[in-house]
């Protein structure tokens, strides 16, 4: 059995949302947002999205095939899980396992500074990872510090466009220059 916890609410992890249903005993189809995919068994202590279900509790997570079937306590028929379709879960950032040296995850960028590598100048501060298919970007928004007031959007290219990170000094050095607008 896994069990909700009261967790504050700054420190969640979106880690999958509830799909819909699968057969009239209250099972359904679990998104997995974790990579990968699998990882979702990993985890215990999960929450639904705005606490919109007391007591929330997931019964099991199982893999059928490449997709996931999960089943709420207490949760034992169609119309009763379909209220939930398309509800977020969530997990603890301290649920999340220990990364290797020179990883980091996603999140964990959220606030950073993005500076021009070559040239030293702020671009502004990541407000958003997004997916537009072939890569991922970085949404930078301007900050009072920035060399203009543009956004950005950066593609998450390591080596390439995104030079280091160093989340100790919570900056992001990319090979980005400040007038390469999309």
């Amino acid at each position: 059995m896994m069990k909700a916890n009261s967790i504050d609410k700054n420190n969640l992890i979106c880690i999958a949302s509830i799909g819909k249903p699968k057969g009239l005993k209250g099972e359904f189809f679990l998104n997995s947002f974790c990579n990968p995919a699998e990882n979702i068994l990993n985890y215990s202590n999960i929450t639904i999205e705005a606490n919109k279900l007391a007591n929330f509790n997931i019964e099991y997570i199982k893999r059928v095939n490449s997709k996931f079937i999960s089943k709420v306590i207490n949760i034992d028929n169609v119309d009763d899980i379909k209220k939930f379709t398309n509800l977020k879960l969530y997990i603890s950032k301290e649920e999340l396992p220990k990364l290797e040296v020179g990883q980091i995850y996603w999140h964990d960028l959220i606030d950073l500074t993005v500076i021009d590598f070559d040239s030293g100048d702020i671009l502004g501060e990541v407000k958003d990872l997004n997916n537009f298919g072939s890569n991922d970007c970085l949404e930078v928004i301007p900050t009072k510090d920035s060399v203009d007031d543009i956004g950005r959007l950066i593609p998450f290219v390591e080596n390439k466009i995104i030079k280091s990170i160093e989340k100790e000094k919570a900056i992001i050095y990319v090979n980005w220059p400040k007038d390469f607008l999309l």
